[in-house]
């Protein structure tokens, strides 16, 4: 492979001005879509040597077959116009968004002789006003209900409302009190336009000043002993009330702002988007993203903040947008939004306080959101079928891998060293045939790999000797894996291994698997920080796209071997602890618990002083300087 792209610019030829810059294919489809506040500097970047590259930034650059640049007279134009080609293009290479769902909203048709609220998930009403998203259609409902007792505009269809203006008769709503009835006369049309904005009004901040005129107008009515009327106004209150409740205050009662908590990984981000709105949160939406490129946290923001604004009306952009991580063009993004609102707007980290609460609440939502969506994907039979497939194709294997074995090492300093393997078969995971080795103290990773495949692979010349009764299998202090019950699973010849790790690690188990005698199995290696695919005896590694079902698999067996081995790993420590402190005379096992409950960790107890440790319930002086000595000896 040329270290340098036959299409790399002159130099010279690339301006230092602002501008948006294309990378196209040979068919002329646009891959990548980039903005720079000095194009020379920024391209330069992707020309340097291919083997400097990011392998992800490296495939993109060698798929395209030139670049263009178009320069623009400040960086908030450079902005707008990136924003445009991305929506115009839809460049592969760029952050691809979906909606986790198409959420309902509350819309007022404004643009109607008399508006009426309805529920809809068309965002695209011409001359409506729009209220949410909202979680669920039901939620929608309730609070309309609820609002139209104290604000009593137009619910029924437009067929329903020509009729009773022709006959004169109010629609049903009308009849039953749920409506001011503007089809019929009850209500001049100018009339229920102001019961309109009221509603707009109350909705838009939850404006206290009706409950304060409701409250008085209620006061009024009882002192006039109009009992009726002060009913009404009560019920209007309580519905009031109802409203405001169903979103609790997070912020003061001032503030507008949209709150963005974002969780990611190496090929996938989730966003939690809060809408606050006179300080409660008036809507949510979540949504996910591809990342085919490596991607900042900062630049992901930047992305977020485009797409979740580039169509947004004036009155959708908010005073105040609190993010994760600001920008590295955060004032440009809000001259853009300034621009677009026609009002100040700030974008900020929410550092401290109730924002910071609320933050991390978002952010644990995105998190929550981020893994249910990889586990949708690999549970999916489609997607399943289209991982084995594609990882068939990725790898050249002769058939679908439809058994994956998936190995991790963990150690704590060379101490504890545990192996785990993972089990998929047709793309799902077998818990119960799940392995934990132990290893002699290293901190070679790649002997200790070499290790536990050696003894792993041993079992599949050995299956007539096992029981299909077996129980788990673990390992003894010399590493040694053992089971009182024998199980034939164990045997079962994977299709392909999987390693945790790049080239060293490949090649330490290629090496295992050919001592073995077993090369009829397939192995490979995914490296975390790129997610790279290595294959043994390659020197480059292979780059699947960030979308692919494959990668999503390969990385959910990664991720699942890591955390089996790091549980094995804390359950051995916590073994081995409770070991040593049950050697203490006097020490019971609900005195060892208090312990590690009390200190939290095996480093922290033995760091501890005899004074310390003497403080717990039921230790005295004696015995906490019997287990200080004690630990202090080991």
């Amino acid at each position: 492979m040329a270290d340098q792209l036959s299409y790399r610019p002159k130099p010279g030829e690339i301006p230092t001005n602002p501008g948006v810059y294309r990378f196209r294919d040979a068919d002329g489809r646009v891959l990548y879509v980039g903005k720079a506040k000095n194009l020379r500097a920024r391209l330069s970047n992707y020309f340097a040597p291919l083997r400097s590259l990011h392998e992800r930034t490296r495939r993109m650059v060698t798929t395209a077959a030139s670049v263009e640049w178009t320069v623009v007279a400040s960086d908030v134009d450079s902005l707008q116009l990136e924003y445009m080609w991305i929506k115009e293009f839809d460049p592969p290479f760029n952050v691809r968004y979906k909606d986790d769902k198409s959420y309902p909203f509350m819309a007022i048709t404004l643009a109607d002789e008399a508006p009426r609220v309805i529920v809809t998930r068309n965002r695209r009403i011409k001359g409506a006003k729009y209220f949410g998203p909202y979680p669920k259609v039901w939620a929608v409902h309730d609070t309309i209900d609820l609002m139209i007792k104290v604000f009593p505009i137009r619910t029924c269809s437009d067929a329903s409302y020509k009729k009773a203006m022709q006959s004169g008769r109010p629609c049903f709503p009308g009849q039953i009190g749920r409506c001011g009835g503007p089809c019929s006369m009850k209500v001049t049309i100018e009339e229920h336009r102001a019961i309109v904005d009221d509603f707009i009004a109350f909705m838009s901040g939850g404006d206290q000043r009706f409950s304060r005129e409701l409250t008085a107008r209620m006061r009024e009515a009882s002192a006039a002993f109009d009992y009726e009327s002060a009913a009404v106004y009560r019920d209007k209150l309580q519905a009031i009330a109802a409203v405001l409740n169903r979103s609790a205050l997070v912020l003061a009662e001032d503030t507008d702002a949209d709150l963005f908590g974002i969780a990611e990984d190496e090929l996938s981000a989730a966003v939690q988007h809060f809408v606050i709105r006179g300080g409660r949160v008036r809507g949510v939406r979540a949504s996910t993203i591809d990342k085919e490129i490596d991607i900042s946290g900062a630049d992901l923001v930047d992305q977020v903040l485009q797409r979740t604004y580039g169509d947004a009306s004036a009155a959708d952009i908010p005073r105040q947008v609190l993010v994760p991580a600001l920008p590295d063009d955060a004032a440009d993004l809000e001259q853009w939004l300034r621009d677009r609102r026609e009002r100040p707007v700030t974008i900020q980290v929410a550092q401290r306080g109730r924002k910071a609460e609320l933050m991390r609440t978002a952010s644990l939502n995105a998190q929550q959101a981020l893994m249910l969506h990889k586990t949708r994907r690999t549970s999916d039979y489609v997607a399943r079928s289209q991982a084995l497939t594609d990882l068939q194709e990725a790898l050249g294997l002769a058939e679908a891998p439809l058994r994956i074995e998936c190995y991790d090492v963990s150690h704590l300093s060379g101490t504890n060293v545990v192996a785990s393997m993972v089990v998929f078969e047709d793309g799902l995971p077998r818990k119960d045939q799940y392995r934990s080795f132990g290893v002699p103290e290293t901190t070679d990773d790649t002997d200790s790999l070499y290790q536990v495949l050696t003894r792993r692979l041993a079992y599949i010349d050995r299956g007539d000797d096992l029981d299909p009764d077996a129980g788990p299998v673990d390992a003894t202090a010399d590493g040694e894996v053992v089971t009182t019950r024998k199980k034939p699973r164990f045997a079962y010849r994977p299709q392909l291994l999987v390693v945790d790790g790049g080239r060293p690690q490949v090649e330490a188990a290629a090496r295992a698997l050919a001592d073995a005698g077993h090369s009829e199995i397939a192995l490979c290696g995914i490296a975390k920080r790129l997610e790279e695919v290595w294959l043994p005896g390659e020197e480059y590694p292979v780059i699947l796209p960030r979308t692919s079902e494959a990668l999503y698999l390969l990385q959910r067996l990664r991720d699942e071997a890591h955390r089996f081995a790091i549980t094995h790993q804390r359950r051995r420590r916590k073994r081995d602890i409770s070991s040593v402190l049950a050697e203490v005379p006097g020490l019971g096992d609900n005195r060892i618990k208090a312990l590690l409950r009390h200190f939290g960790s095996v480093t922290a107890l033995r760091d501890a002083t005899p004074e310390q440790i003497a403080e717990l319930p039921g230790i005295g002086p004696k015995l906490a300087a019997t287990v200080h000595g004690h630990l202090a000896s080991r």
